[in-house]
């Protein structure tokens, strides 16, 4: 499949909320289906097209199983996670449907309306210690991180306390820098939640973790290893998506001050501005995939074997499903965008994580009108293109 304009998966952005270039192949000559290479010399196909996603995301000859030798990896220090099975994300059906259902009660619109207030809480409670300490200050520890750090933490039954520790392995596990950071970080993980399950099996408390505890590990629907699991992937995926959302969407925005003042001015189009900000970062940059059976997609034949690598980045902004993409328009309709992926691996915890952003955004524009970076645009540093892109550290004044 590869030929001359086989191009190299994933690069670096070179600004934090533009997708690189080569993603996108040049205007009037894009392929919805083409070739990439990994950082392995394997060469993928690279799925940019809306439609083709779409369709793709819903098809099972299409695997999410990690477990699987011919599974697509991203950088070399991800190589250990093939030998290692990965619940909910990293199974297919029916193993995957009968995961999500026992999570699914959790994370319904209704679940989500009854924990607003204590979002609403939690953002007021950061900024009021902000304000306290007066600026500057980096609005990616101060904010952006705890919010979802502390709800998650409030949802599952896991004492905030330990966010430090947590929080450092979760960097580890999704940046590493080497294999052995992963390795070390995922193994610190796993020896965490083995503790804190024997300790609510010993003592049950009221979150999610607890109620695992008892209606699935107690009666054997899972295992004490897969709890141990499933936790690590709703704590970590919890908090790091959306903390990297508040922050660049903040970042975006303020480089943005038309539609900074519109949403600021309009707060029926805070939800509208959530999903046209989702859809123009597109944070999680890259869903891998393994074909089982061969796929006629956007012209070419997948074959068996075959992985399949779906940018999402370039799908958001396909200019066949969104009239001028490049453009932030906090007042289009764009909940057709994939940002949490599409189909039956599409995100447990969207509900969840547009809550917090438009509590975050909203509450931000008002108790903060004067909220500006503290250094130039060009000085913030942000992630590379292998893992969760978003700003390492945003220093911000008012």
């Amino acid at each position: 499949m590869a030929d001359a304009d086989t191009i190299p998966f994933p690069q670096n952005r070179t600004c934090p909320y533009q997708p690189p270039a080569q993603y996108r192949g040049t205007p009037g000559d894009r392929q919805p289906v083409s070739s990439a290479r990994l950082f392995d010399g394997r060469v993928v196909w690279l799925v940019t097209g809306h439609a083709e996603a779409r369709s793709l995301l819903v098809d099972p000859r299409l695997s999410s199983d990690r477990e699987n030798p011919d599974f697509p990896l991203f950088a070399e220090r991800l190589a250990s996670s093939n030998l290692r099975r990965v619940e909910l994300l990293g199974v297919d059906d029916p193993e995957h449907n009968v995961q999500r259902r026992m999570l699914i009660p959790s994370f319904t619109v209704r679940r989500t309306a009854a924990l607003r207030p204590q979002i609403q809480r939690t953002v007021d409670g950061l900024l009021d210690r902000m304000i306290e300490q007066g600026p500057p200050a980096d609005l990616v520890g101060a904010f952006a991180l705890p919010v979802p750090s502390m709800v998650i933490c409030a949802l599952l039954g896991v004492p905030y306390a330990d966010h430090e520790f947590f929080e450092a392995q979760s960097r580890k596990l999704l940046r590493g820098p080497a294999a052995a950071d992963v390795e070390a970080a995922r193994e610190a993980l796993d020896d965490y939640f083995r503790v804190l399950i024997d300790r609510k099996r010993a003592a049950p408390g009221e979150g999610l973790l607890d109620e695992l505890v008892e209606k699935q590990l107690e009666t054997g629907a899972v295992d004490r290893e897969q709890l141990v699991r499933l936790a690590e992937i709703l704590l970590v995926a919890g908090h790091e998506t959306t903390a990297n959302m508040i922050s660049l969407g903040t970042f975006t925005l303020l480089q943005h001050p038309d539609q900074l003042a519109r949403m600021r001015d309009s707060d029926d189009l805070m939800p509208s501005a959530v999903e046209e900000l989702l859809r123009f970062l597109s944070i999680a940059d890259g869903i891998s995939r393994v074909a089982v059976e061969d796929i006629e997609a956007g012209g070419v034949t997948i074959r068996k074997g075959d992985g399949v690598v779906l940018s999402t980045s370039a799908i958001n902004r396909d200019e066949t499903a969104y009239e001028s993409p490049d453009e932030l328009d906090v007042g289009r309709d764009a909940r057709s965008h994939v940002a949490f992926g599409f189909g039956v691996h599409q995100c447990l915890g969207q509900n969840l994580a547009r809550a917090e952003m438009e509590i975050a955004l909203r509450t931000l524009c008002r108790r903060l009108p004067g909220l500006r970076l503290a250094v130039p645009a060009e000085e913030v540093p942000f992630k590379p293109g292998d893992t969760i892109q978003g700003l390492i550290e945003m220093p911000v004044t008012w």
